[in-house]
């Protein structure tokens, strides 16, 4: 037992060391600036005359009107042109949390992050309008991804994509059920009314998803596999969704449900992105059960986030994720700063919320404080900022050294205003094979990020290392806006 503290002990201090030789100061009001601007960038549809990244401009105006219904609005959801609902739905409730949790932290940045919040559930009331039908996506993937063009000039196909009581999808309606009653929370103090309707939407939506169960990879695989195919089941979605709903709401129905569907995810509860929310399941309630002494040692929510922490922290003896040799968090796979950025948000958050309760967490012989957690999450974000063995930012125009070549479309290809000329499917495809840096800045996009050595491609045909998401920026806003305020 002594042998194994002794190592332990030595495990955390040569982290420490590694953290201190990369140690950078980071200006995260700036990262977080940059970081909600993105989205801007990511918008589809009429831009407002407030667009702050004037490069970009309308685009897919005319999405939906082929069903009688207008989609037009929401965010692509990386490089290409698609809308697809199930992660533009994570993002938004991600960026939801951020401003719940954070907003305060955030100053000016405060308005536009309500923006980018308002930007997706301003789209998300027009996919849920229709009784017994929620659109789940438009534009065909496969047609998409074989050009390579401007969201200004789409020639693809702008499919609609819909589930519905014969054809359902629980986790891509749950979802979008869980970012309204989120976003519902955003706006509680700002816009009554819209709140309101936020609200009201979200639990029909909800009503709908578990009343008519089923996934969309049965009902319009088509259209999101092998892309945003659901590999977790919906189960979960279903979970977060009702999670979200009391948390909104304070209604009991909700937390029962939570409290008994929870048994039945038995699997994954370390996973946490747009597929899988089972750990962040757990870190969003344990606030509830820590302010409810009964809940305490009665649910199995506080047992399951401290076994996700467990699970993640370098230090412990029983973690399963793996860390480079600079120090990030790494999962294999396509975007790899996708855990890092929606895991470092649930240790950051679920660190504040046991601080106040003074819980240490227990991983076998390593004692976990709330404060390691916390700085756990701020050496995840540094790593991003530039205190990496590149020396490089990760964030596309943050600090002297960033990506050039990021796999984005629009990025990537000449402007309306430089190039007003349509350019068609195959005609970017000089631009893409180019070795020129990208003429427009997507700034504020954070890339897939580098390999389990920390080395990395600056390559647009590189998509793993180099395609930015929106659901990598959405957690990402609430751990900045934290250490803005907490420097």
């Amino acid at each position: 037992m002594v042998g194994e503290s002794l190592v332990s002990t030595i495990l955390i201090v040569l982290i420490g060391m590694s953290v201190a030789e990369n140690a950078i100061l980071h200006d995260y009001g700036d990262a977080l600036s940059k970081s909600v601007l993105f989205f801007e960038g990511q918008r589809s549809g009429k831009l407002p005359s407030n667009q702050r990244l004037s490069w970009r401009k309308d685009s897919a105006l005319h999405d939906g009107r082929d069903k009688g219904v207008d989609l037009t609005g929401g965010y692509y959801d990386a490089g290409d042109n698609v809308k697809y609902n199930f992660p533009m739905a994570f993002s938004t409730t991600m960026l939801a949390w951020s401003v719940i949790d954070y907003g305060t932290s955030m100053g000016p940045d405060l308005r536009h992050a309500r923006e980018a919040v308002r930007w997706s559930t301003d789209y998300f009331l027009k996919c849920t309008t229709v009784p017994g039908v929620v659109y789940a996506g438009v534009g065909d993937p496969n047609a998409d991804h074989n050009c390579w063009q401007r969201p200004e000039d789409m020639q693809t196909p702008r499919t609609v994509y819909a589930v519905s009581e014969k054809a359902p999808g629980s986790e891509v309606s749950a979802e979008i059920a869980a970012a309204l009653a989120a976003a519902s929370m955003v706006f509680k103090d700002s816009d009554k009314g819209y709140s309101n309707l936020l609200l009201q939407r979200a639990t029909k939506v909800f009503e709908f998803a578990d009343k008519f169960r089923g996934s969309y990879n049965s009902s319009i695989g088509r259209g999101v596999c092998p892309f945003y195919c659901d590999y977790n089941g919906y189960q979960d979605e279903l979970v977060w969704a009702a999670a979200w709903l009391h948390k909104a709401t304070g209604n009991p129905h909700y937390w029962n449900y939570v409290s008994q569907n929870i048994k039945t995810l038995t699997s994954a509860m370390l996973e946490f992105g747009w597929d899988a929310k089972h750990a962040g399941i757990n870190v969003l309630v344990s606030k509830y059960v820590l302010n409810n002494p009964s809940l305490v040692n009665t649910t199995p929510f506080l047992a399951n986030a401290d076994n996700f922490v467990c699970n993640v922290l370098p230090e412990s003896p029983i973690k399963s994720f793996k860390y480079s040799p600079g120090g990030l968090m790494y999962k294999p796979g396509g975007c790899n700063m996708q855990h890092t950025t929606s895991l470092s948000f649930l240790t950051l958050t679920y660190g504040g919320y046991i601080q106040s309760s003074k819980r240490i967490i227990h991983c076998k012989n390593v004692t976990i404080s709330p404060y390691r957690l916390i700085q756990f999450s701020k050496t995840q974000v540094d790593y991003i900022l530039g205190s990496n063995p590149l020396k490089m930012s990760l964030m596309v125009g943050y600090g002297q050294k960033f990506p050039q070549h990021i796999h984005h479309r629009g990025s990537s290809l000449p402007s309306m205003t430089k190039h007003p000329q349509p350019i068609a499917c195959k005609a970017g495809t000089p631009y893409y094979q180019s070795k020129a840096p990208n003429p427009n800045l997507l700034i504020g996009a954070v890339v897939g990020g580098p390999d389990l050595s920390d080395s990395f491609s600056d390559d647009r045909k590189d998509p793993g290392q180099t395609e930015p998401t929106t659901y990598v920026n959405a957690p990402l806003v609430g751990i900045l806006a934290y250490f803005k305020g907490n420097k």
